[in-house]
């Protein structure tokens, strides 16, 4: 039986997460009362209904505090029986977060009479600290459009399989931001720097005239080898504490050329190694021109 505990910030995309899953043939239950959710499970592992052997279960912050610390142990007791649990949590900035509830003009679930919707977000937060703290994998959907957190849902969760880690590789700009929910992160920003070639600047990492640009010099190979030299070492200590996913970001200072560079050489090579591997690029898809980097 594989149980995943889907959770996060109201606006950061739970219920998206939640009807990819089901389109994945998860039994997905949304809304779960945490003081019921221990007898729940275990009448559904007692009756091995095959029904139930793929089961998401979408939690939310309207259940009591007492109800929501005790999840974690909860969570401990089942792995301790052998039986697969993944916890996934969803957040946001606060700014997106405000954004999209001005676009929907929903109300958000905690928020009552006199209150603010910052604090409200605030107050969800905390609320949700025992199971983020818990948490397997956090995706951050500050960023994230419907179709590439459904993409990222249906990659990392629902195609991994019980016996192995799911592994992101993703590159990033830092004057966008570091991602906050990377286990590892590596900075690239003092590699020779196509940007600064005017016939490279409006390219990126994946073509061919960067990757002539970068591929010869010593310092970038250098560079990508003790990266993956880290890795080879650290993943295998992941699996061995029974972690189920790894993220791993790349960083240069805009996240177009060097990083994307890297991020593709050291997803390749893990890839012979690893079968559940994917990499991600979260600046290509931005709109606005390249800033200056």
């Amino acid at each position: 039986m594989r149980i995943l505990i889907v959770s996060g910030l109201s606006g950061s995309g739970k219920s998206i997460a939640l009807h990819m899953l089901e389109d994945l043939d998860f039994y997905c239950i949304d809304n779960i009362p945490g003081a019921l959710l221990g007898s729940m499970l275990s009448q559904l592992i007692e009756s091995k209904d095959p029904t139930y052997e793929n089961l998401a279960l979408g939690i939310d912050a309207r259940n009591k505090a007492a109800d929501l610390n005790a999840l974690p142990a909860l969570f401990y007791s089942l792995r301790q029986q052998n039986i697969s649990v993944d916890v996934i949590y969803l957040h946001a900035d606060i700014d997106v977060l405000l954004k999209r509830y001005r676009e929907t003009r929903r109300k958000h679930p905690l928020r009552a009479e006199g209150m603010s919707m910052n604090d409200a977000i605030e107050r969800e937060r905390e609320l949700l600290g025992p199971i983020s703290d818990s948490s397997d994998l956090v995706i951050d959907t500050t960023n994230t459009s419907v179709y590439e957190l459904r993409e990222l849902v249906r990659e990392r969760v629902g195609r991994r399989h019980e016996d192995e880690i799911s592994l992101l590789i993703e590159s990033f700009g830092y004057k966008h931001g570091v991602p906050s929910d990377a286990d590892f992160v590596f900075d690239v920003r003092c590699l020779p720097n196509p940007y600064w070639e005017p016939a490279l600047r409006q390219l990126n990492g994946w073509d061919q005239a960067v990757i002539e640009f970068l591929e010869p010099n010593e310092s970038v190979r250098t560079m990508t080898q003790d990266i993956l030299n880290f890795l080879r070492h650290r993943i295998p200590e992941f699996v061995e504490c029974r972690r189920n996913y790894m993220t791993v970001a790349i960083g240069c200072t805009g996240g177009q050329h060097r990083s994307v560079y890297v991020v593709e050489k050291i997803t390749a090579a893990l890839r012979e190694e690893y079968r559940h591997i994917m990499s991600r690029h979260n600046e290509l898809h931005r709109t606005e021109p390249p800033a200056d980097e």
